[in-house]
Order: C-alpha cells, then structure tokens, then sequence
C-alpha cells in the first residue's frame, strides 16, 4: 500500500534531503490535503516538534479532522499522545521518546501502550549507517534496527522504518534492510526512505510491507492516481 506523507515545518509542506536540506516548499498545505483524502491511510509529520523547534500541532488538527492518518512528530508523552488522538488522528508515531541511554526504554514503551491501546502506536525506527539514529537523525546509538525491532514489539502494533541513508535521494531504497526488519517481528512493518517507483511499492507489498512516499509524488516523478 501506498502511504502519502505530509512533512510540516513552519506552517508549510516540505520535502528534506536526508532530513537537513530543503528540497520543496509548498505553504498551499490543504491542498494536499485535499489531493490525498482518498487514500486510506496518509502519514503526517511535524518536523517542528520532532526537532524540538516549536510545533505545528494546530495545523495537525486539522488535517487529522480532514485525513484518515497517523501522526508522527514531538510524540514525548501519554499526553500528547492522547491529545493527537483526541484531534482524530487515527495512530501515532513514537520514535525518539522510545530510546534512553542509548537502549530502547520499554518502561517508556509500556506506558504510551497502556495509556492508549497497543493498535495506536506505531514505533518508528530509523536507520543510518547500520545504526539506530533518533533527535532528528543526528544521534546515533549502538544499536541496530533488528535489536529495537525485537525490544519494543510487544509495545506497538506497527513499526515504521526509515531508511535514512535513502530518504529524499530518490535513488530507491534498500530492500535487504527492509526485509530484515520484516523478519524480525510479527507486527506490521511500514517502510520510508528512497522508495520512488511503483515497482518498489508493489514489491514491498508483496513483501506485507506499505511504502510511505514523500519526494517522488511531490516532484511528479510518482503519480498518485489510485493509492
């Protein structure tokens, strides 16, 4: 499956090289809205809040009130969590807040699950060089994604995993590593990073793997006619 994913930074959509460089800049953001209410699922990210740089949690709102989506962003407490939920977003995206010390914080995990159903929490991991990467991909811990996959699966009812060494190259992804995240949980696995062509989407999906896409459909390089 085909996930759209709307990145909020300053009020506006945008598109990140390896999440540092601007790319694309589009301050029209319900027109995006509007262009993915069909699809089933759309993923939307504050990447205000995830960097700690204020947040767009208003505008999230809305679009959660307009979108069937799940979102992702300054996801820190039970109580952010529940407000996002609250606004009608339909799961939320932890990822940072998840790892201590350089270790996944299952006591953490534990809480956010308990507080607001298994079903609602998406785990992100992110991935760089082979390592775990979180405060905006700029902290790099001794940890490998499969090792986080297996610590915080009794946690979530998904994982999102990012391939950061694709993200936003639009050169294709790596589907080895996204295969072996797969293999290291029963949960379902959604993938991100690089991934521009249907081929790509259809054979992730052949793998029970959905493929959030950003830069490809925002350049026109991957049209959306059908999700």
């Amino acid at each position: 499956m085909l996930i759209p994913s709307i990145d909020l930074q300053n009020g506006a959509v945008v598109q990140l090289v390896q999440g540092e460089h601007l790319a694309i800049k589009d301050e029209d953001v319900f027109r995006w809205v509007r262009r993915f209410e069909r699809f089933p699922k759309v993923q939307v990210i504050d990447l205000d809040a995830a960097m700690e740089k204020g947040d767009n949690l208003g505008l999230v709102r809305q679009i959660a009130r307009a979108l069937s989506c799940r979102v992702g962003g300054g996801i820190r407490t039970v109580e952010r969590a529940q407000d996002v939920l609250a606004a009608g977003a339909r799961q939320i995206i932890a990822g940072s807040s998840l790892f201590k010390d350089g270790r996944p914080d299952t006591g953490f995990a534990k809480q956010l699950a308990d507080a607001v159903g298994l079903e609602q929490v998406i785990v992100a991991v992110d991935s760089r060089g082979g390592q775990v990467v979180i405060h905006g991909w700029k902290t790099v811990l001794p940890l490998r994604a499969v090792d986080a996959v297996r610590a915080l699966e009794p946690y979530c009812g998904e994982f999102l995993y990012t391939h950061v060494d694709a993200e936003g190259l639009m050169r294709g992804t790596d589907r080895e590593a996204i295969l072996a995240v797969r293999q290291a949980t029963v949960r379902r696995v959604t993938a991100a990073g690089g991934i521009t062509t249907r081929d790509e989407i259809d054979e992730l999906d052949a793998l029970g793997v959905d493929s959030v896409v950003g830069m490809a459909i925002y350049t026109g390089a991957l049209e959306v006619g059908e999700p």
